[in-house]
């Protein structure tokens, strides 16, 4: 992990939690383990603040402990780094589950992301009990919480072994992996109590199976979603549309977290799913036109591997990510640099080594201009340059080589991922500047707000109103627009860079065998 991505994860910690779990993040962050005391000494805080820090990392399944080695009384804390980035997509989770369930799901997935972890019934309570939701049916939610289950957004944590041994200080957790997604035994009745104050939460039949969020089954919905637009942006919506569906199939057979190629697919399993499932009668007719129109493009996507079914196809995740990898890296370029610039990067990576004189001549950009655009991209590590030395020319005088460019692609990945990380961290510290900065003013205007819609509840009268809002100048208004604009062009900034983190991530998990804490269960 680099120093970028620990001052985001610092930035991000500091954000969510405050400064005491900022602290103690950064400990563990700067050591594969810590002890209680160890973090306690190196922080300088009191043990009760590091517990309480310690508590909520954990309930928000930032931090792992476990028994150390010297002394199983004992427990030695990590910090789950890959997970801390996951904290700025709660937004997008919300989102993508209100798009499949409706508010319903939303509501759940709003509740469940604030508490980090909590029981079925006591996270349907709290949807109840919300004004908002009230005409809804605490049955409807049940339902679709359980739904969430059944498609494995929502994944039960390891169940706590209750041991009758008093000697035991650390407690020990059941990790079942056919358990994972087993429904709970939710009691309408019981939360019906329990919001009248006629019975607790310890009451309940599932008060030992506790839920969260899974990371890593939303992100396979954005990994697809990724594949299927950059499809659609080239091929069309049909092309786009088969290719959906062949994913579907894909993962009847493949872990969807399987890093180079999936398992095979026949045409006939992908020409009986859509002809079942799809209303697309133009997608029907000229299926096979589709799939081969797939198989032919650039990007790679679908590769053809036998003839038995009609046709045996895999899909390629190596490749596809790498050809999106490297086209958002040369949109990168061309922005920083002009379209010339990536012409040359284009040239290089397709020829693999290229000399100074030979790459001027491939791009037909004039030498002077190719030299000055090709030191720019090396200077920033787009391209770099290998020297090879020329055979004989004894004597004292200094060997003499010839210097080839080339593109070390995992490396140029690494290295947009920490401008990407940097970039990040600088927005997340100007967004909060700009709120610290202008505290009073924004305060000013929410107590404004509220003042304003209690007087239009009463039934005040117009010329009251506007008087009441008249107490804001108009210099506060125009600072204030400035502020909110910025903020929220900040916000953008963050939501696309996070984007482009998301892609690049995923190139190192399905181009390279870099350990990336993806797995099918987390």
């Amino acid at each position: 992990m680099s120093a970028d991505y620990a001052h985001l994860c610092s930035a991000i910690v500091e954000q969510c939690f405050g400064k005491v779990s900022q602290s103690v993040s950064d400990c563990l962050f700067s050591a594969t383990t810590r002890t209680l005391s160890q973090i306690a000494s190196a922080t300088k805080l009191s043990r009760k603040e590091v517990g309480l820090a310690l508590s909520v990392l954990i309930n928000f399944r930032l931090v792992n402990f476990e028994a150390t080695k010297l002394n199983p009384f004992v427990p030695e804390y990590s910090l789950s780094r890959q997970d801390i980035l996951c904290l700025l997509r709660y937004p997008r989770y919300i989102h993508m589950v209100q798009k499949k369930y409706g508010s319903i799901g939303a509501s759940i997935a709003e509740e469940l992301i604030s508490a980090g972890s909590d029981t079925a019934s006591a996270t349907l309570t709290k949807c109840l009990s919300d004004e908002d939701t009230r005409a809804d049916s605490a049955e409807s939610y049940r339902n679709i919480f359980l739904q969430m289950i059944t498609d494995h957004y929502i994944i039960k944590r390891p169940e706590l072994i209750l041991s009758e041994e008093q000697d035991e200080v650390l407690p020990k957790f059941e990790s079942n992996e056919c358990d994972y997604f087993r429904h709970p035994n939710v009691d309408l009745q019981l939360i019906e109590k329990i919001r009248r104050g006629e019975a607790t939460l310890a009451e309940a039949g599932d008060s030992n199976m506790i839920w969260n969020v899974n990371y890593d089954r939303f992100h396979q919905d954005f990994r697809d979603a990724i594949m299927i637009d950059a499809i659609e942006r080239k091929l069309g919506e049909n092309a786009s549309e088969c290719f959906r569906f062949i994913l579907k199939i894909m993962y009847k057979t493949t872990d969807p977290w399987q890093r180079k190629l999936s398992n095979q697919i026949t045409f006939v399993d992908i020409k009986q799913t859509i002809e079942k499932k799809s209303n697309n009668l133009d997608l029907m007719k000229h299926l096979d036109q589709y799939i081969t129109l797939l198989t032919d493009d650039s990007l790679g996507f679908l590769r053809r591997v036998g003839d038995m079914g009609g046709g045996l196809y895999v899909v390629d995740m190596e490749h596809a990510f790498q050809s999106l990898a490297f086209a958002c890296i040369e949109s990168v370029i061309t922005e920083r640099f002009g379209s010339k610039a990536a012409r040359i990067f284009r040239v290089i990576r397709f020829k693999k080594f290229i000399e100074q004189e030979d790459l001027q001549k491939e791009a037909m950009i004039p030498a002077k201009e190719a030299k000055s655009l090709a030191y720019n991209l090396f200077q920033d590590q787009f391209i770099h340059v290998k020297a090879i030395k020329k055979a004989g020319g004894g004597g004292n005088g200094l060997a003499k080589a010839f210097y080839l460019f080339q593109i070390k692609e995992k490396d140029s990945v690494r290295m947009l991922l920490d401008v990407c990380y940097k970039s990040l961290y600088n927005t997340i510290e100007r967004s909060n500047f700009e709120k610290n900065e202008h505290t009073g003013l924004i305060d000013k205007s929410l107590r404004l707000d509220c003042i304003v819609e209690t007087m239009k509840e009463r039934g005040e009268s117009d010329e009251y109103i506007a008087e009441i809002v008249e107490t804001f100048t108009p210099p506060e208004v125009e600072i204030l627009n400035k502020v909110k604009n910025r903020i929220k062009t900040l916000s953008k900034a963050e939501l696309t860079m996070d984007q482009t983190i998301f892609l690049l991530q995923m190139y190192q998990h399905h181009c390279t065998i870099l350990p990336t804490g993806i797995g099918k269960y987390k």
